[in-house]
């Protein structure tokens, strides 16, 4: 290799690496993105939230938590109300009787009290917790 040509192969070598870092950056957003996404909020009367479980996740305890995290506010009174949606009705509030039947958690926090509740609706069967 002489001289003149280390500098254009340099510039490839370098421009190369970069772009199959970049897709490799892009392969991985993308399902880091799908695992992290933030779940719907369908809206909100007074303080409490309403918000939409994919059906796959209504069972999984560290889903919800990620979520929580997620929609609540450090050190903030929060209150959700999280439903699955299997009939596809219209996500409006106050919620249509067909997602109101479908609650599969609350969590509620309150800062006045010092109180941090999480229970699981009953009809999903989570054995060993409580539910409503």
């Amino acid at each position: 290799m002489n001289f003149s040509s280390a500098p254009r192969v340099f510039w490839f070598r370098a421009i190369l690496t970069l772009v199959i870092a970049t897709l490799g950056h892009v392969s991985s957003t993308s399902v880091f993105a799908s695992e992290t996404e933030v779940w719907s909020v369908i809206g909100q009367q007074g303080l409490v939230h309403f918000v939409l479980v994919p059906s796959e996740e209504a069972t999984t305890l560290a889903a919800y938590e990620k979520q929580i995290s997620r929609l609540c506010e450090p050190e903030r009174t929060c209150f959700l109300n999280f439903y699955t949606n299997s009939t596809g009705a219209a996500l409006v509030v106050p919620l249509p009787d067909a997602v109101a039947n479908e609650a599969t958690a609350t969590y509620r926090r309150s800062m006045k009290n010092g109180i941090q509740v999480f229970l699981w609706s009953c009809r999903l069967n989570v054995p060993g917790r409580e539910c409503f």
